[in-house]
């Protein structure tokens, strides 16, 4: 017999699309109960009826359980080390590098490689930056960030490609947003694009449950081209590397071998 979240759960993956059953049972579950409570229901087929008919209700929920934590050049001392290994084991062997930005949330990780690309003078295509969630997207191609966002951003690059606005905020600037593309992907259940010489996703998969991990990591590993790089999270250590066809070559940096 299915519990309660097992029947919300499979309500949410064929109505919505979004397989909860893939992220870690506890802490998804924290956080639907969470917005259940705010949403004013007071069980979980009470909060789906109440999904089912407000669609404004329906973007809260989809917003909330996507993990949203992210800030410009996060981990900074990892972030160095990515531009070290784009600079010296990348661009020397790919001219115009394909690069990817996955679960790439409010757009500060996809802005941070255009940074990195405009003040090396790189040339590369538009990077493309996806996630699951369309409210998200909308924010990350609007491109406005608060202070508290951009602390790591060093005030050269600050004064370089952002604005400040009249309510005292940031807004990217237009040439740097040409250089990135947003597009909606689920990295679950959509196909991958190939031939990727870079992939960053970064603080994702930790929330995943051990088999739709491998499964990810592995997707990765396919759409990457031999020599190819995955920047992961702080948190994210890959272990036995190998079985996806990965070998680690720094600190959260994995190439396809």
């Amino acid at each position: 017999m299915q519990t309660d979240f097992e029947q919300f759960n499979q309500w949410v993956t064929d109505r919505l699309g979004v397989q909860l059953a893939a992220y870690k049972e506890s802490q998804m579950q924290r956080r639907i109960l969470t917005i259940m409570e705010n949403s004013g229901a007071k069980n979980l087929k009470e909060y789906q009826r109440l999904l089912e008919k407000d669609a404004v209700a329906r973007e809260a929920f989809l917003t909330h359980i996507t993990i949203n934590v992210t800030e410009f050049y996060r981990n900074k001392e990892l972030f160095d080390a990515f531009e070290k290994t784009l600079l010296t084991k990348i661009v020397p062997q790919f001219h115009l590098p394909k690069i990817w930005s996955a679960a790439c949330s409010i757009g500060a990780e996809p802005y941070t490689i255009a940074m990195i690309l405009e003040k090396n003078r790189l040339a590369t295509p538009t990077v493309l930056a996806t996630d699951i969630d369309q409210q998200i997207l909308a924010k990350a191609k609007e491109g406005v960030y608060r202070k508290s966002e951009l602390r790591n951003v060093p005030s050269g690059e600050l004064a370089s490609y952002f604005d400040v606005t009249e309510k005292n905020a940031y807004q990217i600037k237009p040439e740097l947003k040409r250089k990135v593309h947003f597009k909606k992907h689920d990295l679950l259940k959509d196909p991958y694009e190939k031939n990727n010489h870079v992939i960053v996703c970064r603080n994702v998969t930790i929330y995943f449950k051990s088999d739709a991990r491998d499964e990810v990591y592995q997707k990765f590993s396919d759409a990457l081209v031999p020599g190819g790089i995955l920047f992961t999270g702080a948190t994210e250590t890959i272990n036995f590397s190998e079985k996806f066809g990965l070998k680690k070559i720094d600190s959260f940096i994995y190439q396809k071998v």
